[in-house]
């Protein structure tokens, strides 16, 4: 029997990772991660919802539980980082590093000192082995792979995790939280950024990063509208651009974001959601990490996700120096976003990922 620590969200997926541990024999203890304080638009403090949750699902299982406060972990090391990058143009992915720094990092050594063999959490992915190194593979329903977000974990976090609803569909899970009576059975899956949850995105980050509103412009430098700051857009976005008819303009479809211009605040837009600009075959990359400790050999071919959502791409990394590599793809990606992550697979096995630094042939128009 081994003392094993869950990271309890509040939701079905850890609810039921800690039960199906609790029926296998194991000694199980439930920790919910406080990472943020603030109450969301409504006023409601979600965090004390989940905390409920938590309370019941483990009284149900007969698991003890306790709270843990990471907001000064969180804010140093996860949204401080969110918040800079917003300020360089980009659109980063938080969830990524909550994974390393706070899930696998700080609660891990949270559950160490607790005395725990090995901490588990409601993640749809699994574990393999080989070479005497564990392995990070997708999980067995694709829908809900979640893999994508845990590209940054090392051996350390990987030798003491646990993943037991990674091979299991969602329906699976329900129907198990559902036959043992837990009040998360039928809980909405969380969205928005990890911890935080889903909000307004404009009123909240205003509250941390002014806003500088500024021209929408054509890659021909005509004006065809305003912007309410660089930070709020991303690449390929056509939502939210709020042109209209534009004056002496042809009618050439919907618009989109093309490319920002940083230095003269300037948010390049385009009609047409095919433009051959939104469009590049080679991504360079940053702070490149890999599950094994090291990449598979200087240049290797996989499959990559540019975003969660995107299907398997295939492509060409080369390793440069300085933790850095080129990511050539056999077809030309669309919106590929600095700030995003690009996650390299070979079958089911996460091989690692690195973030979008800058890409060749798209997205490098300025205005006239």
């Amino acid at each position: 029997m081994a003392r094993i620590v869950v990271g309890m969200s509040g939701g079905v997926d850890s609810s039921v990772a800690a039960l199906l541990l609790k029926r296998a024999g194991h000694e199980v203890i439930g920790v919910f991660m406080k990472n943020w304080e603030e109450k969301d638009e409504r006023g409601v403090c979600t965090s004390e919802a989940d905390w409920a949750d938590v309370r019941s699902v483990c009284d149900a299982i007969g698991i003890p539980y306790y709270p843990v406060n990471f907001v000064r972990e969180y804010y140093d090391r996860v949204f401080s980082y969110f918040l800079d990058e917003y300020r360089r143009g980009r659109t980063p992915n938080p969830d990524v590093l909550c994974n390393r720094e706070i899930k696998f990092k700080a609660f891990l050594d949270y559950a160490l000192k607790l005395g725990a063999d090995a901490v588990a959490t409601g993640h749809f992915c699994r574990l393999g082995e080989a070479d005497g190194k564990r392995q990070l593979l997708r999980g067995a329903d694709p829908n809900k792979d979640q893999s994508y977000f845990l590209y940054m974990l090392g051996q350390r976090a990987l030798e003491r995790a646990m993943f037991p609803v990674g091979g299991m569909t969602k329906a699976q899970v329900r129907e198990i939280a559902a036959q043992a009576g837990l009040v998360t059975s039928r809980k909405k899956d969380s969205t928005g950024v990890c911890f935080i949850g889903e909000r307004h995105f404009k009123p909240f980050l205003q509250q941390f990063l002014p806003a500088q509103p500024g021209e929408m412009r054509t890659p021909e430098g005509r004006v065809v509208g305003r912007h309410d700051g660089l930070m709020y857009y991303t690449l390929g976005q056509r939502r939210g651009l709020g042109i209209g008819g534009v004056e002496g303009e042809t009618d050439g479809g919907r618009w989109f974001v093309l490319a920002k211009d940083m230095e003269r605040n300037v948010l390049v837009v385009t009609q047409g959601g095919d433009h051959p600009l939104l469009y590049s075959r080679h991504a360079f990359g940053e702070d490149a990490t890999w599950i094994a400790g090291e990449p598979p050999a200087q240049e290797f071919d996989c499959a990559c996700k540019y975003r969660y959502r995107q299907s398997d791409q295939q492509v060409h990394v080369t390793l440069l120096e300085g933790n850095r590599v080129m990511v050539e793809a056999r077809t030309p990606q669309r919106a590929v976003t600095p700030g995003q992550s690009m996650v390299f697979y070979q079958g089911d096995v996460c091989l690692g990922g690195a973030v979008c630094a800058s890409v060749a042939d798209a997205g490098q128009v300025g205005t006239a």
